[in-house]
């Protein structure tokens, strides 16, 4: 296959380096990428005739969601990219790399994509191929999977995050597409990555649509059907510019599903995304909204069209109140590891531009660089018009908190306690005494949401032990109030807070919480809470703001399963509270959490960022041999482990893509019998300590996992029944 034309070179920093605007450009591309598939998803799969019939001229979001539940065509973009962190090459990322990425973080088998069967979704079929040693890129190949499966559409629909994380530099785009793409497609499916990943890379520096195209072209074979397409849909638009509509229908009769096999083939989609670039005009929204009206993969198709856009035009050129409010850049995943399922857009963007800024060697410009490095998650609003998901309510005094009050939240560059931007807020009308609360959620549960899709769950962002912090301000037009950080456990309704302190006019206060050690606490939301003054006299209209509002440190922290609960999104869709499982029959019953398996179960709560701490667990195993509890878990294939293993021993071992015995002993133990196991993970060692003594002990020095949540598995048959589970900083 040919993939640069002769004179590319393959190169990974861009001619002209990364500039300080790209950072604002990633973030639109990806926040445009997110309005897309929530444009898009509602009518997946809708023909034209029924999104007419049913919306006319759609041009707004069609369904007004609660929140908007997971998407594969977020999941992928986002997990697949962490392959340039996790990978075994580094940045020279190779298709193992990202087939590696895709078994970590990817449920068995359920949530993240469309699990629709082998030889029928393409994903699943890769999947099962690499789970079962079919190597990347032979796992999405022609060859092993035919041409039908190999190119459908999701070698482009995954790739945007290649394409953002090269900004200005599409030899390094078409690089990585093409090695991500590879290991769920082929062919045409490989094309089409490459060509998405380099326009939104073009888009950068390029706002000329037709230029971004043919740049796109540039890396892929001119005699290629994906290529054939695309400059047909360029013709037919220089020969009749005027009208959208006869396009789409010469696509139809020429380009058309019943043209390709498979259940959703590469080739009608890119031709439609082409027609929406072309009769779109450089507008933002008109090129979305023909997108979508074409109907097939609209989520897709419309993501994949937003993202060069976005890139394209910049935050400006995105309608606020149409496209930005109703998401209030919130993102919700269903990966394995729940603390990242719930993550705001700008988390996304500066994760990105802090691999892109790191692939191509350079240093990150302030205040970016210290927000990548030390408080990646924190609400920082350096974006303009970013909120983080953060809401407004109000404590009302009258009518048994039924009465209504107007809020509302507004990104500034007034003032900053940090950087350049804060978070304005308004409430009204409050009376002296209420209680403001400008608060981010750190938990969701089914009724969040308004549907399923992808099957989300979650762990908490934040918990019992951690160190709360953020700064408040009030303008010197505004009121007075006291302030004090709060946080919120779920299932009590209880708040906990600070210390109450005056906040002067004008004058930025910085606060600091140590949220107290809860016994089996489940925190919901945490934020800052302004008390109105009692000096004044009637109602008032108040303005605050906030900024970099974050938690940090070691958890002191226990789930008692006794007070879990099973959260029911739908008859087929059903999780235990805070943990996100891999695979495997889990359930409640008589206060402890069941886990059983065939071949292998395993499941994971707490987040992903923790380093030093000790993991207490008790358990019981109940049958077979295999009885293992884990810590420093990142993934399905990446965490430690300390079992009860066959012929009476208990061992450390380490998963890397399959579980192996760092060290062992001889332990007499036997199912039916509880018992406790405390694990502790600091820096590269890892202990196992039993009946209060240290049984085991190893230093890991071949790529070691120093940081990761924890959780519980099991081999070959076995079914464990769990009580507790401890976890304290060290």
């Amino acid at each position: 296959m040919v993939y640069l034309k002769k004179g590319q070179t393959d190169f990974l920093v861009g001619e002209k380096g990364m500039r300080a605007e790209f950072i604002e450009k990633i973030y639109a591309g990806w926040l445009a990428k997110i309005i897309g598939i929530r444009y898009g998803a509602p009518i997946e799969g809708w023909t034209y005739e029924q999104i007419r019939n049913i919306y006319g001229e759609l041009d707004h979001y069609p369904v007004d969601y609660h929140e908007f539940a997971a998407d594969d065509d977020s999941n992928g973009p986002l997990f697949f990219l962490k392959a340039l962190e996790d990978g075994r090459h580094g940045y020279d990322v190779k298709a193992q790399d990202v087939a590696e990425a895709l078994l970590n973080y990817a449920p068995f088998e359920h949530g993240f994509f469309w699990w629709g069967g082998y030889g029928i979704s393409t994903e699943h079929t890769a999947y099962l191929n690499l789970r079962n040693g079919i190597p990347a890129p032979m796992s999405g190949s022609i060859e092993q999977n035919g041409h039908t499966t190999a190119e459908q559409i999701g070698g482009q629909i995954f790739i945007d995050t290649w394409g953002l994380v090269s900004p200005g530099n599409p030899d390094q785009a078409a690089r990585f597409a093409k090695e991500a793409a590879s290991v769920t497609h082929g062919g045409n499916g490989i094309y089409g990555g490459i060509f998405v990943a380099v326009c939104i890379s073009y888009a950068f520096i390029e706002k000329d649509i037709r230029k971004i195209i043919e740049k796109g072209l540039s890396y892929i074979p001119a005699d290629c059907e994906y290529t054939r397409v695309v400059r047909k849909v360029m013709e037919f638009y220089d020969a009749h510019p005027e009208n959208w509509h006869d396009c789409f229908r010469y696509i139809f009769e020429n380009f058309g599903y019943d043209k390709y096999p498979g259940i959703c083939h590469i080739i009608p989609n890119i031709a439609v995304m082409i027609l929406s670039l072309l009769y779109g005009e450089g507008d933002f929204s008109r090129t979305l909204s023909i997108c979508n009206m074409c109907g097939w993969d609209t989520d897709c198709n419309v993501g994949n069209v937003a993202t060069i856009m976005g890139v394209r035009n910049g935050l400006e050129g995105i309608e606020y109140e149409k496209w930005r409010k109703p998401i209030n850049d919130f993102l919700a995943c269903s990966s394995v590891i729940g603390s990242l399922n719930l993550m705001d857009i700008p988390f996304g963007a500066v994760y990105i531009a802090k691999l892109a800024y790191a692939v191509a060697g350079e240093k990150m410009p302030e205040p970016w660089g210290e927000i990548a490095e030390k408080r990646i998650d924190s609400c920082h609003f350096e974006f303009p018009g970013s909120t983080h998901a953060i809401h407004v309510r109000v404590d009302s005094l009258d009518d048994g908190g039924r009465k209504k009050y107007e809020t509302s939240i507004t990104n500034t560059d007034e003032t900053a306690a940090t950087g350049n931007r804060s978070l304005k807020f308004v409430a009204k009308p409050v009376k002296p005494g209420e209680n403001i609360y400008i608060y981010k959620r750190t938990y969701y549960q089914p009724k969040d949401f308004s549907d399923s899709r992808y099957d989300p769950s979650f762990s908490p962002l934040v918990y019992p032990g951690q160190v709360l912090h953020a700064s408040a301000y009030i303008p010197v037009y505004g009121d007075e109030a006291q302030v004090s950080l709060y946080v919120k456990e779920l299932r009590s309704g209880m708040i906990y807070e600070s210390k109450k302190q005056e906040l002067k006019k004008g004058e930025w206060k910085t606060l600091e919480y140590q949220i107290p050690a809860l016994e089996g606490g489940l925190l919901e939301e945490v934020g800052i809470c302004f008390h109105v003054d009692g000096a004044h006299m009637g109602e008032i209209d108040f303005v605050g703001m906030i900024d970099d509002l974050y938690a940090e440190g070691a958890p002191d922290y226990s789930v008692e399963f006794a007070r879990e609960q099973e959260e029911v999104w739908t008859g087929l869709h059903r999780e235990i509270s805070q943990f996100t499982k891999l695979k495997g029959l889990m359930y409640l019953e008589d206060g402890e959490l069941h886990l059983s398996c065939a071949d292998f179960a395993e499941a994971y709560t707490g987040r992903h960022d923790w380093e030093d701490y000790s993991a207490e667990f008790t358990f019981t195993p109940l049958t077979g041999a295999n009885h293992m509890v884990n810590v420093r878990v990142q993934g399905a294939i990446r965490s430690y482990a300390a079992g009860l293993l066959p012929d009476g021993k208990i061992a450390i071992l380490k998963n890397d893509n399959g579980y192996r015995v760092l060290a062992e002993a001889p332990y007499a133990w036997e199912n039916g019998t509880e018992y406790t196991i405390t694990v502790k993970a600091v820096g590269n060692t890892i202990s196992v300590i039993m009946d209060d003594k240290e049984i085991l002990k190893v230093t890991d020095e071949e790529r070691p996992y120093l940081r990761g949540s924890v959780g519980v598995s099991m081999q070959n048959g076995s079914h464990d029944k769990y009580r507790r589970i401890v976890v304290k900083g060290v």
